[in-house]
């Protein structure tokens, strides 16, 4: 394990690049109802999985529900639980964002579904309405503040006779989600894989380069955005040409057990303090 700078603590450097990387994430966290309760059950249940594959004292033989509650923090009976199961268990969906749970409510209740199968409109309030909705989800937040944040996302509308009305296809995800949310995981994973090992300091450093510029103007961003995309696609095309030449004659080898990533992001945005 690589050793901490100050006293068993991790260093401070790598909780604020921690931190940094996170603010992204968590942001798209809650734009998809992602929530803290669930992201824990997820965190949880990674880090006894990184722990028993990857911190073994002996190649061998898993280390006890003690060891990794050691290495991990995470309780031992949670520790035991997740160990115990045979297979991927279901997350904790119950943490899921309360819009989500509002909208599932509202799409399997026959008597909120014309013949059709459609969510019908529901009045703000009174019987059979939104609040009476809300309310059934949870009892800790106010139907108005779950209304409110309905409508900044474009979920629901509210009219002017104080109409709820359900968007259908503002939370349908698009049919190719799926694909881009697999080469989101596969890129970003990639990626932090190599800067991890670079930061812990171990030899044969991955590539991992990029060019930061500020004080840009827009038009300024545009031209070294069009010229990115031209000499990285011209890369990306070079390297995927040998890729496919190096794996055909690979084929006929035993020991091709390897495997490799290389990708190319440009992103702007305007200057700010925290990003």
């Amino acid at each position: 394990m690589t050793k901490f700078a100050n006293n068993g603590q991790p260093p401070k450097a790598l909780i604020a690049a921690v931190q940094r990387l996170l603010r992204p994430l968590i942001r798209g966290f809650i734009r998809f109802g992602l929530t803290y309760p669930l992201l824990s059950d997820i965190l949880k249940r990674t880090y006894v999985e990184i722990a028993d594959e990857d911190f073994r004292i002996y190649p061998d033989k898993s280390p006890s529900d003690s060891r990794i509650s050691l290495l991990t923090r995470v309780h031992r009976k949670d520790v035991r639980k997740f160990r115990a199961e045979d297979m991927a268990p279901p997350l904790n969906l119950s943490g899921s964002s309360v819009a989500a749970q509002i909208i599932a409510r509202w799409l399997g209740r026959d008597d909120l579904l014309d013949k059709e199968g459609h969510p019908i409109a529901l009045p703000r309030l009174g019987e059979n309405s939104f609040d009476t909705l809300a309310r059934e989800i949870s009892k800790d937040m106010h139907p108005r503040a779950m209304l409110d944040e309905l409508v900044r996302s474009d979920t629901v509308r509210l009219d002017e006779d104080d109409i709820v009305h359900l968007n259908i296809n503002a939370f349908l995800p698009r049919k190719d989600f799926d694909e881009l949310a697999y080469y989101f995981g596969l890129n970003l994973h990639e990626h932090i894989a190599a800067s991890v090992h670079n930061v812990s300091g171990k030899k044969n450093p991955f590539l991992d380069r990029s060019v930061h510029y500020s004080g840009l103007s827009a038009a300024s961003v545009q031209v070294l955005k069009v010229d990115a995309e031209r000499i990285g696609m011209a890369a990306l095309l070079e390297l995927n040409a040998k890729a496919q030449k190096l794996e055909a004659k690979d084929r006929s080898g035993t020991d091709t057990d390897q495997r490799m990533t290389f990708g190319i992001y440009f992103h702007h945005d305007r200057e700010s303090k925290d990003e």
